[in-house]
């Protein structure tokens, strides 16, 4: 993608937008970007292709489609318009896949769901039918502010539906232009500032809820073990692919404004 349209369509991704009745903010703290290469077609069958394109990138030869996994700790996620000094902590995975929205042609994400680390998870799953699950999770992350990287990053969840491992070595380095991408914004659109998520709801209709924040303070990391149990249940991924994803960044802390209800489109 074009370099100059990925700093227009970031721009306007980063533009501060008004605050609804039901949107929360949160402060997210250890936020880990994993994302994994794969065919495309261990994709298809999860992805509604009438509205969303899976697109492909360029990759150690292949062409070849994209999907994360995204651990963190919201510190404070809070309704900022209904009592707002009710504050929750918890930590937090996402899955997600890399796509394009057809009647947009803009990239955004499908999500496969998300773990939470508190019983607050059941309120979203009634409410909204959000495919969300509980998760136990264990959290060991230490982050040298003076060096500019982590001392150490461990986050485990203990879950049925979707368990999880991720221990990573922070190398300090910025984050650049990674394989398969022509620029750091067209990074940055793809991967750190996809800002519209679409899932199917429990009951079967495609939902949807977009996201706001800043821009990343992101580093480079290594992986020393990762495993996503949804991605072994679903075929996605082998232990061993498990063990080499394409690109890990880390960010000590970033501000997201999340806005809902989420929207029921069929």
């Amino acid at each position: 993608m074009d370099a100059a349209l990925c700093r227009e369509l970031l721009a306007r991704r980063c533009r501060p937008e008004p605050v609804g009745r039901w949107d929360v903010r949160s402060r997210l703290a250890h936020f880990a970007l994993v994302n994994y290469a794969l065919p495309k077609e261990r994709l298809a069958s999860h992805i509604p292709e009438d509205r969303f394109e899976i697109p492909e990138f360029d990759i150690g030869g292949r062409r070849l489609a994209m999907m994360s996994a995204v651990p963190f700790v919201d510190l404070d996620f809070h309704f900022l318009r209904l009592a707002a000094f009710a504050k929750f902590r918890f930590a937090q995975t996402n899955y997600r896949v890399y796509v394009n929205d057809r009647r947009t042609g803009e990239p955004c994400v499908w999500f496969f769901g998300t773990t939470l680390g508190s019983p607050v998870v059941n309120i979203p799953r009634w409410l909204w039918r959000l495919p969300w699950h509980f998760a136990r999770y264990r959290v060991d992350c230490s982050h040298n502010a003076a060096m500019g990287r982590y001392n150490s990053f461990r986050i485990t969840a203990d879950s049925k539906w979707g368990p999880a491992e991720v221990e990573l070595e922070d190398t300090g380095a910025p984050v650049s232009v990674c394989e398969g991408f022509q620029s750091p914004e067209e990074v940055a659109l793809v991967l750190t500032h996809p800002v519209d998520g679409y899932y199917r709801r429990d009951d079967g209709h495609l939902g949807h809820y977009s996201v706001r924040h800043e821009k990343m303070r992101l580093t480079v990391a290594r992986p020393l073990r990762l495993r996503f149990g949804l991605f072994e249940r679903l075929n996605l991924l082998s232990h061993q692919e498990m063990s080499q994803p394409h690109s890990v960044f880390l960010c000590p802390e970033v501000e997201f404004l999340i806005h809902l209800p989420p929207q029921r489109l069929s």
